[in-house]
């Protein structure tokens, strides 16, 4: 262990840290101690932290169930990050991880949600309460739902999001409820049945219920369903790498799932600096978990252009294996998605700084406000107690912005319209 390392362990003790075995423990160079706080922090044995970025916050415990290695991560009031290795992702107040997570770029669990062991994330979000069992993959989706620990989403142990096609490509996030009505807390949860798994990129709504050992190859958007059984019946086709069939779909819903990665990122501009601010630590944490939201964006956008990119040799593919396919519906949207890639980029950097939809946002905002002030509750306290005639104020606010980004991409690409 360097002298380096020696000092920032001594120094992080005598502010209040409690570091166990601190000669096992390593702090990287280029961490700041000033970022992890003096106040009741536990850093179990064998825990490393890297990166100029880390932040740990009042209450946090690393590495109980085994060493847990921590890059560039902020982690929240509370979070229990227990064992694995943790990059480039956001933990807000009270949320859990069990050993050997694996959790990479672009991740952000909200409040009170987490998983047991064995999970694996990148480029998730995860909504309050949310809980993932076991042997999870669960790449490349956000999920809502749920009102209270109690009365949670929750996906079953083994299960997976398949999020990568066998043409290589990555445009495939599945949306599990939505923003607008999620982040109010009211809607009922959505349950994944262990193994099985959901085939990127689809939309469930809340309240459904996927029975165990199902896989969801298409949308299921309407609430309060049940699922049962999804075997694909065995059979032999042929299969042409790089030809794709019907692409309305598969667009849609990743400009589904863009539009609400904006409207959350309006919701942390707005509405999480009123429970976020007042120190350094919160709003730290605050421009972290926006940094993740934006993390996603770019994600989405650049595998959304990677798709378009590949549809004209598609169409070659089909008119050569198929016939026809220049002068059919889809292969016309398949040109029209192409030549309107970068058009499409635009828009949605553009629609990532606007600030429209004032009117119904400023009085919802307000009234959050007043209630924050009035109760001194936490963010999930006051947002739980929020009205439904409240609630509902602030879900058409959001919902505003996504229908807002989606008739705009959708005169952009006109053939795409149901």
């Amino acid at each position: 262990m360097s002298d380096n390392n020696q000092s920032k362990a001594k120094l992080l003790i005598e502010r209040g840290v409690k570091i166990l075995a601190p000669e096992t423990v390593e702090i990287g160079e280029d961490v700041n101690p000033d970022r992890i706080s003096p106040d009741r922090v536990t850093i179990y044995p064998g825990c490393r932290l890297f990166g100029d970025d880390t932040l740990v916050m009042a209450g946090a415990t690393l590495g109980f169930e085994g060493p847990a290695t921590i890059v560039n991560c902020q982690v929240g009031p509370g979070a229990e990050l227990k064992a694995g290795y943790f990059q480039q992702a956001t933990f807000l107040a009270k949320t859990s991880l069990g050993l050997g997570a694996q959790i990479r770029e672009g991740c952000l669990i909200e409040e009170q949600a987490g998983g047991a062991h064995c999970v694996g994330l990148k480029q998730t979000i995860l909504f309050p309460f949310v809980t993932l069992g076991s042997l999870i993959n669960f790449c490349d989706c956000l999920m809502a739902g749920g009102t209270s620990r109690k009365d949670h989403s929750e996906v079953g142990s083994s299960y997976i999001h398949f999020n990568f096609t066998p043409n290589g490509d990555k445009a495939t996030p599945s949306l599990i409820g939505d923003v607008p009505r999620g982040v109010m807390l009211k809607e009922p949860p959505i349950f994944l049945g262990g193994q099985g798994g959901l085939v990127g990129p689809v939309r469930v709504g809340f309240g459904v219920v996927v029975a165990a050992g199902t896989i969801l190859r298409k949308d299921a958007p309407e609430d309060g369903k049940m699922i049962l059984g999804s075997s694909a019946p065995a059979r032999t086709v042929p299969h042409h790498p790089g030809l794709y069939g019907a692409v309305q779909g598969r667009t849609l819903n990743n400009i589904n799932y863009i539009a609400n990665l904006i409207a959350l990122r309006r919701w942390y501009l707005h509405v999480r600096p009123l429970f976020l601010s007042g120190d350094f630590f919160r709003e730290e944490l605050l421009r972290g978990a926006i940094a993740k939201i934006d993390l996603g964006l770019k994600e989405r956008v650049k595998r959304l252009i990677a798709f378009a990119e590949k549809l004209p040799e598609s169409a070659r593919l089909h008119a050569r294996e198929r016939g026809g396919e220049n002068s059919s519906r889809c292969g016309k949207r398949k040109e029209e998605l192409y030549q309107a890639r970068h058009r499409l980029e635009e828009l949605f950097l553009r629609a990532r700084g606007e600030e429209s939809g004032a009117e119904k946002r400023d009085p919802f905002v307000e009234t959050v406000d007043h209630l924050r002030r009035e109760t001194g509750g936490s963010y999930i306290e006051v947002i739980q107690k929020l009205s439904p005639p409240v609630a509902g104020a602030g879900t058409r606010w959001l919902q505003g912005v996504v229908d807002e980004i989606t008739a705009a991409a959708l005169e952009i690409i006109p053939s795409f319209q149901a």
